[in-house]
């Protein structure tokens, strides 16, 4: 696995879309109840009830997505002893959800720190560059097509699972798609673990597509991975929505600056 840190092509705007979008997540992740518990784990029950509750109400469930009915039974968020001993209770639900809105709310929660800052920082560094070449407001829609398109993709796959879908890896994975197609030359600089992590720079098609490759192979073998955590076949369907938007701009797209200085060890020559 690589990880970017940076990417060698600077926008002609400032991203006001990404950098609220990064804050709306973040702003989301903190307010989120049963944040501690879903960071260390060791929350108290009520904290861990109150968070199942309120990820079942919000977060996007597949069946729910495709069936369009709600089941009889969801956590209600508060604790109580049954013959097993303590646990969340269970009731009929007291609210009204919307399944397709429950798309869009899903696209702003996280699971946890590493979770959202994983995320954020793949948005952080592609996201002003297709921004910039959508323009904000395009963009903005673009991104939530991305997400319903991984979300609704995914549910197709697994239209049986009761889970809960949360993230923004989804519409991020459609940056991803649309950078690829729009500046596959761009050089990303990305660090890889090899005994130390080693700072290289490569073209973004190397970088895109291993970690689109990665995604393919995993969601392969499942929708969900074998922690049943990551809906890797989410980030496909995002990746190709994100491709194919992007594609009929890419004759249109300026090219990212010439790279200078080193490159795999070696001064960069023109045309590398």
């Amino acid at each position: 696995m690589v990880i970017p840190v940076h990417d060698v092509n600077p926008a002609r705007r400032t991203p006001w879309v990404t950098y609220a979008l990064i804050l709306a997540n973040v702003l989301v992740f903190l307010f989120t109840p049963g944040t501690a518990a879903s960071v260390t784990g060791e929350g108290s029950l009520a904290q861990l009830c109150h968070l199942e509750a309120f990820l079942d109400q919000y977060a996007a469930v597949p069946q729910e997505l495709l069936h369009h009915r709600m089941p009889a039974l969801v956590p209600t968020g508060d604790t109580g002893v049954g013959p097993q001993g303590p646990g969340c209770v269970v009731g009929p639900p007291d609210y009204d959800k919307s399944p397709e809105l429950s798309v869009l709310t899903a696209m702003f929660l996280h699971g946890g720190w590493l979770h959202l800052l994983g995320n954020m920082l793949f948005l952080w560094i592609f996201g002003n560059n297709v921004e910039d070449r959508l323009g904000h407001l395009p963009y903005l829609l673009f991104y939530g097509v991305c997400g319903y398109a991984a979300t609704y993709g995914f549910a197709l796959l697994d239209s049986g699972s009761g889970a809960p879908l949360i993230g923004a890896s989804g519409a991020i994975a459609g940056v991803l798609g649309a950078y690829l197609v729009l500046y596959p030359r761009a050089r990303v600089w990305v660090l890889v673990p090899f005994l130390i992590f080693l700072p290289l720079r490569l073209p973004a098609w190397i970088v895109l597509g291993f970690w689109f490759g990665l995604q393919a192979v995993y969601s392969s073998g499942g929708a969900v991975s074998e922690a049943g955590t990551v809906a890797y076949a989410a980030h496909v369907f995002g990746f190709v929505a994100g491709m194919l938007i992007a594609w009929p701009l890419r004759r249109g797209t300026p090219p990212p600056p010439e790279p200078r200085g080193l490159l795999f060890g070696r001064r960069a020559r023109p045309g590398w």
